[in-house]
Formats: structure tokens, sequence, C-alpha cells
């Protein structure tokens, strides 16, 4: 898949030294349930985690953290997780959560990766719709998941077209599709 990023704007992968932003628009994003600082940290210091951030590249100024992604998977395990996906209110319609997401994707294909599992908050129409729009089904509920505010979540699952080389969908229509 195919995803490109706005002028002024760069997608790079995530260090521990990234912490304090990556916390702070965490905790911006998901004011009931962000997690800790030490969670995170354990998912930036993760062997089987890979986590990207998109920062801004203006002249003159500190690159400032404005969206960041996550994925879990296992050495040998052809399944992964989505962990976490976040982008700044400023940023948000123009791409970015898609920009964060195909490169996930893209990682778990390299990883040799065939099922992608996720959670999405079932008051999240444009999570979801994206994820849909990628391939991806809804599978089961946790109710009361997210919590202090009891949202349900959903659980959605996808499998993967294993050549990251080939353009389009991903998801059981591309794999109908190779013929």
């Amino acid at each position: 898949m195919t995803a490109v990023l706005p002028d002024g704007l760069r997608l790079r992968r995530a260090h521990p030294q990234d912490l304090d932003d990556v916390m702070w628009l965490e905790q911006v994003s998901f004011p009931t349930d962000a997690w800790s600082a030490s969670q995170m940290s354990g998912e930036l210091h993760s062997p089987h985690g890979y986590y990207v951030v998109i920062e801004t590249t203006d002249e003159g100024t500190a690159p400032t953290v404005v969206g960041y992604a996550g994925l879990s998977s296992l050495p040998g395990n052809p399944v992964a997780d989505v962990q976490t996906i976040a982008v700044a209110a400023e940023h948000r319609g123009k791409g970015l959560g898609r920009v964060l997401f195909t490169e996930l994707l893209d990682e778990a294909r390299r990883r040799g990766v065939h099922e992608v599992f996720l959670e999405v908050r079932a008051d999240n129409p444009v999570a979801q719709a994206m994820y849909t729009a990628a391939g991806f089904e809804q599978i089961a509920v946790r109710p009361r998941y997210y919590q202090p505010d009891g949202v349900d979540a959903w659980v959605m699952r996808a499998e993967l077209v294993p050549d990251a080389t080939r353009p389009g969908p991903i998801g059981q229509e591309a794999l109908d599709d190779r013929g």
C-alpha cells in the first residue's frame, strides 16, 4: 500500500527518547484510558514492537511529534496486533492515521505476518471506517473493555497479502483477486 505524507512532515521509527512526546499525545488523544508512561516505555523498548512517529520538519523549529502508532509481533509468529494509533487533533483529517496504519501493515508483511488483529472503541466510527476500508472485519466485541468509561471494543482482523509490492487492498477481497 502507498500512503503519502503532506509536505513538512516525515515518518520515522520511534525511539525510547520519544517517550515524553508520545505520552503527551497519548494523554490528549485518550484522556480517559491513556497508557501509563511505564507501559509505553516498555512498548518502545520491546524487541517485539514496531513503533513509528510522524513529526514536523519545519525549518528553524524543533520537530514535533504529531502522530504515532505501534505494532506487536513475536518472531516467527504469523499473527500481529496493532497496539495503538494516535494523531494530534489539529492534524486529523489529513490522512496521517492512514499513513501510520499503512506503515504498520507493511512492517507486518516484512515480518512474515499473515493475520493482523486490533481493538477499536465502539464509539470511534472514523477509525472503524479506516480499518474496514483496509479489509478488516469485526469478529467480536469485548464488553466494557475501555475503562473507566466502560466503552466496548470491537475486535477486528484481516489477512494480509504476502507480497508488499502488490498494490491494492488487504483482506479477503485481495486474496480472492489473486486468481
